[in-house]
């Protein structure tokens, strides 16, 4: 019987884990992964470190106006004090965190 238990309780711990995983996107659990410190939780840069780098929030009209082409090459390559992501994220993974990010244009 305390066997059963046990086993019960186990598969309901990786099941709840298993489930967490889905709760969100891939991008946007790469952004809060990667950008969430200096963009902020919705992007406007409004974070310690987001003000000290001078980050743009996305209401500025110069992001407002970058395609996703552009704002994925910027991720990939990086700028100003940005970090270049290419070889630290798939292409797929730069892609779905724009994605994520353009989100909060709306």
């Amino acid at each position: 019987m305390t066997n059963t238990i046990r086993s019960f309780a186990t598969f309901a711990v990786v099941a709840s884990f298993a489930c967490a995983g889905f709760a969100q996107s891939s991008g946007e659990g790469v952004y809060k992964q990667k950008c969430l410190n200096c963009h902020g939780s919705t992007g406007l840069a409004n974070s310690g470190i987001g003000k000290i780098m001078k980050v743009k929030p996305v209401t500025d009209p110069d992001v407002m106006k970058m395609t996703e082409p552009v704002m994925v090459q910027m991720v990939r390559i990086g700028m100003g004090k940005m970090q270049p992501y290419k070889g630290d994220l798939t292409d797929a993974q730069i892609k779905d965190s724009v994605d994520y990010f353009r989100t909060f244009m709306k």
